[in-house]
Formats: C-alpha cells, structure tokens, sequence
C-alpha cells in the first residue's frame, strides 16, 4: 500500500507541529486542538436547506442536537440519518462534523440529525450510548414534527461514532425497535481487544496513535477492563449479529482500526445481512473528517451517501 499524498501532507504538518498530542494534554484542551483542527480540514462549501440548532431530553440531562435538511428537498416526510461524530468518546462535537453532516443531507436527500452525545471522562461508559439510543428513539417518536418518516431511520458516524451506531443498531434490534433501516459505519471501532495486524503496523505515525487509543479508552472506561468486551463497547463481540439493518463500512489502510472494522463487516455478511465494504488502501484515520483537505474523504462520504439514498428509496 501507498499513503496517498494529501493524507501524507497532512502527516508531515502533524509531525512539524511543537504542539503536544491530544493524549497529553487534559480533555479540555485536546476538544480544542481537535476543534482548531477540523476547523481547517472539513468539508467548507456546503450549502444546506436549512440547519437547525435545538435539544431533547436525555438520561443525563438535555441533548444537544443539529438538524440539517436539504438543499432542494423532495416533498413530503424525509427520511432521517441519526449521526453520531467520531472522537474517541471524549473529544468532537456538532461543529467539529458540520461539513461531513451537510454534505450527507443533500447527497442522501434526507434530514441529517447530529448528536451531541455525552464524552468522557466526565460522563463514562456507557453514558454515550444510553444519549445515542435515547436520540433515536426521540427521532421516532417525533418524526412527523420534525417532517421525518419513521419507517426510514438510519444510523451512522466516524470511529466513535462508527462505533456508537453498530451499537445502537444492536440495541434497538434486542429491544424490538424502533426499526433502523441502515447503519453507516466510517471506520468504526468494533472491538477493544482485537489483535489484527493493523493494530501493530498502524501503531504510530498514522493520526491515530496507538497512545492515543489507550487514552482515549482509559477515559471512556476508565480501568474497567472487563467493560471491553462488553457488546456495547466493542459490538463484534456480540453474540447474534443476524437480523441487523443493511450497513456500509468504510476503512483506511493506514488506520489502527482497520482490521476489525473488516472483521465486522464480514462478521454482518456471514450472519445473513446486506453488507458493502469500502476499502481506501492509501488513506489514514479520520480521512472522511478532513474532506476539506483530502478528495478522498469527500468520495467516502459521497458513496455512503449513495448508499444510504439507494437504501432508503427500497425501505
């Protein structure tokens, strides 16, 4: 594999930064690193329907969430991507995804509903799930409101986020609904103690350190390490992946995470459910959120997209 040149350009600026990485620095200021970043490489030229700012209530308190609809919507109730941005459960937000958000509502023709879930270390797991289902079921409930069709929910997100939406997808399936008709899962993180070879060979120097990922759980689960395995951190260890809505997974071959977000997308297809793998060999971790900067986020997202209309359109 070769690392394409502007996921290169962009290491080589990260590896020429005096600033410290976001694991060595508390919480609080690795959320504006990362902000200060993803100011400078997201998608910038997306104009959008219109974009709405509001809350609902949730286990901890109230959710923020950000609810985009399309330029040129169709008529009618749209159908609805819940979206949960990536981060590794402590850092992100609704700003951090905006681009990335926008550019799914007009490809897909549908509301984009972001969510901006608890993060750790203030709230731990599984804090960020329990905000994640309760926005889903919120969608549900309220989808006339909001101009939703709620025959047509889907979930998806980046890591984390990628993550957190093959979670959910689970979830909602054990408690009998409300139906998701898709999951689109961006790199996700899928199991905590994998041991694929991309773990190893990825462990440093491709954005997602594997210091960073250590961090990243400690502050999540702090030093609860039987919470690893648990099916709501690390969702290939679940036990019935049958009767799972249709996903696409996207990975990056320079990226920690991509060996098992393979090994879950073949995991969904063994177990009898409607799986397409996008594989881009050059790309590093968190491509899709640097759209901005790398042509190749953007073509991820743009095929997910597709996916997610063609999806729809059948449901």
């Amino acid at each position: 594999m070769t690392l394409d040149p502007q996921a290169k350009a962009i290491l080589d600026q990260v590896a020429r930064s005096p600033l410290p990485k976001l694991h060595q620095v508390p919480a609080s200021i690795a959320r504006q690193m990362f902000e200060m970043t993803c100011k400078l490489t997201d998608i910038k030229d997306q104009p959008i329907g219109k974009v709405e700012d509001r809350t609902m209530p949730g286990p901890g308190g109230d959710i923020g969430l950000r609810i985009y609809t399309p330029v040129a919507a169709p008529p009618g109730p749209l159908p609805v991507l819940v979206f949960f941005h990536g981060g590794g459960f402590v850092i992100g937000s609704l700003d951090t995804h905006d681009g990335g958000c926008r550019l799914l509502a007009n490809e897909a023709k549908c509301l984009v509903v972001a969510v901006d879930y608890r993060l750790a270390p203030e709230h731990r797991f599984p804090a960020a799930v329990e905000d994640c289902l309760a926005a889903v079921h919120w969608v549900a409930r309220n989808a006339a409101a909001l101009g939703a069709d709620a025959t047509r929910i889907a979930v998806g997100g980046d890591s984390a986020g990628g993550n957190l939406s093959a979670v959910v997808s689970q979830q909602v399936r054990d408690a009998g609904g409300p139906r998701i008709v898709f999951q689109l899962l961006i790199y996700p993180a899928t199991d905590a103690l994998h041991e694929g070879l991309s773990r190893t060979a990825n462990a440093e120097g491709y954005m997602l350190d594997q210091d960073l990922m250590t961090w990243f759980f400690q502050q999540y689960v702090g030093d609860g390490s039987s919470d690893l395995g648990d099916p709501r951190f690390s969702p290939l260890r679940h036990p019935d992946l049958a009767r799972l809505p249709a996903a696409h997974v996207v990975v990056a071959g320079f990226d920690p995470l991509r060996d098992e977000g393979i090994a879950y997308a073949r995991a969904l297809e063994a177990a009898g459910n409607e799986v397409t793998l996008a594989e881009f060999p050059g790309q590093i971790h968190g491509f899709c959120s640097m759209g901005g900067v790398i042509e190749a986020g953007r073509t991820a997202l743009s095929q997910g997209a597709a996916r997610l209309r063609e999806t729809f359109a059948k449901a």
